[in-house]
């Protein structure tokens, strides 16, 4: 398995990227989606997503030089966005705690195991080569509450979960990379709750 890193120059591979998002994001538990809306929105978003400050990408090619898998994200700026589930994001921490924990982090975007290659630690490899490359590996990243092989898979790997405000929780569950002990947005210094 290579390990390849790009820029806004993965538009040069945006037609396989987009076939294995596809595949990977209209399957249990993401369905039921349509194949071709789902790729027809993803082309559409990295078409945008690779203009974003600090893109990164890393595709993985098994040994016949098929892609496996992927992980993209950039660098989180300010004011914090409102489309997509980042309105979600911002009612289950707060604007606050938003500011202090996600913005200016590397953004872990999308993250991808086609079928044939799960159970290989692959997920895990891009999740830490994307991760590695941030800023003092500060890293954030949001999924679906109710995709449970994510949730437990990001915890296994040892990222940590912010605690929702009371009476916020939505089905967006936010994670933060390992690392030292972040300070929560009032400056109490308390390291982000793990679940």
């Amino acid at each position: 398995m290579t390990l390849t890193w790009y820029g806004p120059d993965v538009l040069t591979v945006a037609d396989e990227l987009t076939e294995a998002y596809a595949e990977v994001f209209t399957a249990p538990p993401w369905e039921p989606r349509d194949v071709e809306e789902t790729r027809a929105e993803f082309r559409e978003r990295l078409e945008t997503d690779v203009r974003r400050p600090g893109f990164r990408a890393v595709l993985a090619r098994s040994e016949d030089g098929g892609l496996d898998g992927f992980a993209t994200g950039w660098t989180t700026q300010a004011p914090f966005r409102a489309d997509r589930a980042y309105g979600k994001v911002t009612r289950r921490l707060g604007a606050e705690r938003v500011s202090g924990l996600l913005v200016g982090r590397f953004e872990i975007d999308e993250l991808g195991v086609r079928s044939r290659a799960r159970g290989t630690g692959l997920g895990r490899r891009l999740l830490s080569a994307l991760s590695s490359a941030a800023p003092g590996g500060r890293a954030w990243l949001m999924t679906w509450s109710g995709a449970p092989q994510a949730l437990a898979f990001y915890r296994r790997a040892g990222w940590r979960e912010p605690d929702p405000l009371p009476g916020d929780e939505t089905d967006m569950v936010v994670f933060v990379a390992p690392g030292p002990a972040d300070e929560d947005a009032s400056g109490s210094g308390t390291q982000a709750a793990v679940h």
